[in-house]
Parts: C-alpha cells; structure tokens; sequence
C-alpha cells in the first residue's frame, strides 16, 4: 500500500529518513520532491509543503502539483499533518485535533483561482464533489488509533479552518471563524481537501495546536511558545504515524462522497 503524507512548517523530513529515496515528480503543476520510505508494510510517499528550509511560504505550495504528484505515484491514501492556531479555547496548547470538518469558503488557491483539479472545459474527469464530510473516516480512526499508542492527548472531531496567509489573522476575523464553529486554523490545508476529494483519494488531516489564535486568550501566546511547539511538534507526529501508518494498511479505505460526472 501506497500512502502519502504531506507534512508543513517544522517537520521537514521524517523518522526512517535515511533509508529514504527522494526523487522529482513531473506533474502539469509543476515538479515535486517526493521522499519514498518504508514503514513496516507501507510504502511512504513524503511530500514537505514547504521544502527543506521553508523554502516556501504558505502562499506558495504548490497544492496543484502535489495533489496529481500523489495521483501519478498512485497513493491509495493521504494522510496530512499541520500546526495551528486553536480557536476553541478549550484545545490544549501542546495537543492533537484529528478533524472532521471544513472551513474553506473561499475556495481559493493563493493565486485567486479556484481551488479544483477540473479547470479545462469537456475533461473528462470533472464532476462535483458530494459528500458529507471531507475526510475519511477510517483513516481519521487510524490517526486517532495511533495518537492513543503514542500517548499524545487528541480531540475526536474538529472543524478545520483554512485561512490565508501569509499574516496571521485579526480578532476580528477569529471572532468570525469561531461564531463558524471553527475549532484551529493554518494556512495551508483547505486546498489539499479539496484536492484530493475530487480525486478520490482517501485524506484525512491532523492538527497540533501551538497557539491560540489572536483574542482567543486574555494574554496572547507568546512568540518564544508559539516557536518552541512548532519545534516540538515534528517530534509529536513522528511518534503518531510511525504508529498509525501500519494501521492503515489493514484499514478499509473508501474516499468521502462521490464526484457525479457528465461522461
């Protein structure tokens, strides 16, 4: 089994890296560094968003590319991790949300266009996206599986919200999201969603939350803890996928909803 996991900001690379193969995907998107590594009878597909040293900022992933770089490797799975701001001011700094909804309005890329796999009139491919909810549920069950070996608190359900960067929002705007029901938000993980929805590629994304955003709090998180949990957190999701990753490979995948098409 083929599982890509697309990792963000202060996890690079991951546990078993030596014994990685990196190589360039060519997508109609762009290029693509994919890190291959075995982890027990998963073969890992890693994709860093923002590329060693941070390469990029949030508003340059290439969501795009590594999407169809996923399709062209032929993942059956994707799971994602993120950092992010909690907007219920009851999620422990310092612990997991394995999400179950979505916040992402604008449906935007960065660039301002649409957020959709389908943009040539007559593909025969394009379709809507229906569903329920956006992520798979049994892979959310494997990161939730995989939290509880490791040792690492997690909340059972949570909405995401996808915010742009790459500032951090006003209290206005957090006000906003939390009257949404909006539990974290980051900056880069609506558009893969949505990605590998219309893909039909089981996803699922967990969040750790490393500060609360701006007036969730009385006193604001300070900068020195907002960067020492983002250093800690790749440690934090090296422990849950070395974990859930081997329970995926017995899990039974099915992509949230369905595309109905016109062909």
């Amino acid at each position: 089994m083929r599982v890509g996991v697309l990792t963000g900001t202060g996890t690079y690379s991951l546990s078993g890296a030596g014994d990685a193969r990196a190589e360039t995907v060519g997508t109609g998107f762009g290029d693509v560094h994919v890190t291959r590594l075995e982890e027990g009878e998963v073969e890992v597909l890693h994709i860093s968003r923002h590329e060693a040293g941070h390469h990029r900022l949030s508003n340059q992933v290439a969501h795009r590319a590594n999407i169809a770089a996923l399709i062209e490797l032929e993942a059956d799975a994707v799971v994602a991790v993120t950092v992010c701001g909690a907007v219920d001011p009851t999620v422990p700094l310092g612990s997991l949300i394995v999400f179950d909804d979505l916040h992402f309005l604008a449906n935007r890329l960065a660039d301002g266009t649409l957020c959709t796999l389908y943009d040539q009139p007559g593909d025969p491919l394009r379709g809507h996206w229906i569903y329920e909810a956006p992520f798979a549920e049994s892979l959310r069950q494997a990161l939730l599986a995989g939290c509880r070996e490791a040792g690492i608190p997690a909340r059972d359900s949570g909405c995401y919200g996808h915010v742009d960067g790459p500032r951090f929002n006003t209290r206005a705007e957090i006000r906003s999201l939390a009257a949404a029901g909006v539990t974290a938000v980051s900056q880069t993980a609506g558009p893969e969603t949505v990605l590998a929805g219309e893909a039909e590629i089981p996803y699922a994304l967990l969040g750790y939350a490393t500060d609360y955003a701006n007036g969730v709090k009385d006193v604001p998180t300070p900068v020195e803890e907002l960067l020492r949990l983002i250093h800690a957190s790749g440690e934090v999701f090296s422990s849950v996928l070395d974990r859930a990753l081997p329970l995926i490979a017995h899990a039974a995948l099915s992509p949230p909803g369905v595309i109905y098409r016109f062909e």
